[in-house]
């Protein structure tokens, strides 16, 4: 991928991890200078100050965002705090009206990055304008889309590009409100290098518990800082109620993450480089069995053809799958890893045997 500038190096003053807090939604004055004093109170002050000043909601009707009006309480953020300000724009109407009020980091929500027309709309909005964009993961685990919407600013001139990871929506886990999916932005970083993901464990669990947990398990996997709302007076909040949190709570949450450094800022142990070099043998020879197995795959196909029998077999698939799935479990392996790998190894088996009937088809005339 083509090179971006590091949070660090945004002339923000920010560093990893970066921790970003405040409302939901703006409410008014009073709300935000609340929040900004129990943030000075309870010492608990964040990298960067977020809060929402237009809120797409599913149903019209309900609370929509104050609008540009609550841009120009920020200045309240920037007497009492002196961080940068970030909100988040879905067109370029609100582009205009935030880069006029001299907002310093703009984000694209979940919901406008599944839309490659609105971030379109939005990029053509900043191109040649120098500010940072965060970019939500889209509302499903599509990591083309969110790479799409990264990749959308990058080609109007926006460097200054970081990723934020908030959860997918799954309606069959009633354990979060989007699902985190870790595997997501892992692999975002590992295809995009260099790219930062900031997790966003206020929408990912869906209340004030577990907050804590996703965040150490956010800083666990290596993810570069943290998006939690804050609100003075939570409860009573006009959004989200929730999953904010006080200032004070903040702080404990903070206080409470063992925070990682990761292994690109150190050199590694020689330890874990001979862990590392007993894993690549291992791999090897992992890959070897899979060579070995696939060749005994590819007998089976030329009995099969021979014999005019149907690639799939039902009772066989369904045996295998049970007592792999059980004798992975006694050894330390989950039943969830047991099954995926399984039915990977099952597809392909399954293309290498239909090849060979197809090959060995007689061609009608």
């Amino acid at each position: 991928m083509k090179p971006h500038k590091q949070i660090k190096d945004w002339g923000l003053g920010l560093n990893s991890p970066l921790i970003i807090a405040g409302p939901c939604s703006a409410e008014s004055p009073e709300q935000i200078e609340n929040i900004c004093k129990g943030m000075l109170e309870e010492n608990v002050i964040p990298s960067m100050f977020r809060v929402g000043i237009w809120k797409p909601r599913t149903r019209p009707g309900s609370f929509e965002g104050i609008g540009e009006e609550g841009l120009k309480w920020m200045e309240i953020v920037r007497h009492h705090l002196n961080i940068p300000v970030t909100t988040e724009v879905g067109n370029a109407g609100h582009v205009e009206i935030a880069l006029k009020n001299k907002v310093d980091v703009l984000w694209i929500g979940a919901r406008t990055t599944v839309n490659p027309f609105a971030v379109q709309e939005i990029a053509e909005a900043l191109r040649g304008v120098d500010i940072p964009v965060m970019v939500k993961n889209p509302m499903n685990p599509d990591l083309d889309l969110w790479m799409g919407a990264l990749e959308r600013m990058h080609a109007v001139g926006i460097d200054k590009l970081a990723a934020i990871h908030r959860g997918f929506s799954d309606a069959y886990d009633k354990r979060f409100r989007n699902k985190p999916n870790w595997s997501m932005p892992i692999h975002l970083k590992r295809v995009w290098q260099g790219m930062e993901v900031i997790n966003d464990p206020s929408h990912i669990v869906g209340k004030r518990d577990g907050i804590l947990e996703i965040s150490q398990r956010a800083m666990n996997f290596g993810l570069d800082g943290l998006m939690i709302e804050t609100h003075h007076d939570p409860d009573n909040a006009w959004s989200d109620a929730k999953q904010q949190v006080t200032p004070r709570a903040l702080k404990e949450i903070l206080n409470s993450i063992d925070f990682k450094t990761p292994l690109e800022q150190q050199k590694p142990s020689e330890r874990l480089n001979d862990l590392r070099r007993a894993v690549d043998h291992m791999d090897d020879q992992l890959l070897d069995i899979l060579q070995e197995r696939f060749a005994v795959i590819d007998q089976i196909g030329e009995h099969k053809r021979e014999n005019h029998l149907t690639v799939f077999q039902s009772d066989r698939w369904k045996e295998v799958m049970e007592s792999r799935t059980q004798k992975g479990i006694q050894k330390n392996l989950s039943e969830k890893f047991m099954k995926e790998l399984l039915y990977c190894i099952h597809e392909e088996s399954v293309k290498r045997q239909e090849k060979q009937l197809r090959e060995a088809a007689p061609v009608k005339k």
